[in-house]
């Protein structure tokens, strides 16, 4: 009788060992496949402000308080635009400042907690930049995916397609460059977006389902009038456009990819915000487990989403070697592995999808290159 109760005992313990391990599997595996748009991602920091002047303000220092260019400056209910490090500002030691833009939402008060963000502008195309566009309505197959339309005059059209912890207000960043190229621009809101379907399962697939609804944008612009579209993704949205421009059934109209912060390997992505999230190290594997369990995403071959040989048009990424969470080593592997189609501008202290943000000179001039033979 008690080597009975005590094997129950043993096993009662196991299972419960083990029902804990797959929830804490599915609790890791949340901090990509839950990340909700427009939120920040695990890991960035959390900043003080601590003083406001005409033109500057005071940031905790931190890391990311001392990243280069420019950048959102979110918080509760306000937002404001920073710009370069004022290295010759007073300051205390344990402080950071930085010019101040501008203020476009709320206002910033000492002790206000605030986080950076790529995404420099709010609202719409009309409302941030004067710039006219429509809202347009695009048949997806889950249904109606909204999108901004910028006319232009050109009849190759650029696609835009944010990616983690962003919304399309991300595309307001490069759109006056674009509308200056006289390109017709369409952002795009993709299911788990704001106004947009939800996922079935209510989960971010990283790019693996999602590009379908990229696929309709393109049919959507060759229905209205595209010859040809360049796909312009960032983060997860990078991974949507090559997976288009590799399976659409109208990627003959594809032309090129610029591809921001791409990830290409899923696994490294999902393991880097569950690590952000500061799971132990031995959950990882639960993490990736958990993850192909609810998604389905393909864990059986290559994890990068695109083999070289099979990309068929030229492609701009542009990323960073301080990109933690998807780092630069597969794009590294893709440019060196595809050096005819393939080029490579890399953005030191970038932080992810903030390419542009680091210097957004450098960055539109690399895409006037890349665009100019593509017009």
């Amino acid at each position: 009788m008690r080597t009975v109760k005590a094997t129950a005992a043993a096993v009662t313990v196991a299972l419960a060992a083990g029902a804990a391990s797959v929830a804490a599997g599915r609790y890791a595996s949340d901090a990509a496949l839950k990340a909700p748009p427009g939120r920040p991602l695990p890991g960035e920091p959390t900043l003080t402000v601590h003083a406001t002047a005409a033109g500057q303000i005071a940031l905790t220092r931190d890391l990311a308080s001392l990243r280069p260019g420019v950048h959102g400056l979110a918080g509760d209910g306000t937002h404001a635009v920073v710009g370069p490090v004022l290295g010759t500002a007073p300051h205390s030691a344990d402080t950071v400042v930085r010019r101040l833009e501008r203020v476009t939402q709320g206002a910033l008060r000492p002790g206000d907690k605030v986080r950076l963000t790529p995404e420099v502008h709010t609202g719409d195309p009309r409302s941030a930049l004067g710039v006219d566009f429509e809202d347009i309505e695009i048949l997806g197959e889950l249904g109606s995916l909204p999108a901004w339309f910028v006319p232009g005059v050109r009849d190759t059209w650029v696609i835009t397609v944010h990616g983690l912890g962003t919304t399309r207000a991300l595309a307001l960043n490069v759109l006056e460059f674009l509308v200056g190229k006289r390109f017709p621009v369409l952002a795009l809101a993709y299911r788990g977006d704001h106004g947009a379907p939800r996922s079935p399962d209510g989960l971010n697939h990283l790019g693996e389902t999602e590009w379908r609804d990229l696929d309709a944008a393109i049919r959507h612009a060759v229905n209205h009038g595209a010859r040809q579209v360049v796909l312009h993704g960032w983060s997860t949205g990078a991974t949507m456009a090559l997976r288009a421009a590799a399976h659409s059934g109208v990627r003959d109209r594809v032309a090129g990819l610029v591809l921001d912060s791409p990830v290409l390997s899923w696994e490294t992505t999902l393991r880097a915000l569950a690590s952000a999230r500061r799971t132990p190290g031995a959950l990882l594997p639960l993490a990736v487990r958990a993850a192909q369990g609810r998604t389905g995403l393909r864990g059986d071959g290559p994890a990068e989403p695109v083999d070289p040989r099979a990309l068929k048009v030229p492609t701009l990424i542009v990323h960073g070697p301080d990109d933690r969470i998807a780092p630069w080593g597969p794009s590294r592997r893709l440019a060196a592995a595809r050096p005819d189609l393939v080029t490579l501008h890399p953005v030191p202290r970038a932080a992810h999808g903030a390419m542009w943000n680091a210097d957004p000179h450098a960055y539109e001039e690399t895409l006037r290159r890349f665009l100019t033979p593509l017009m």
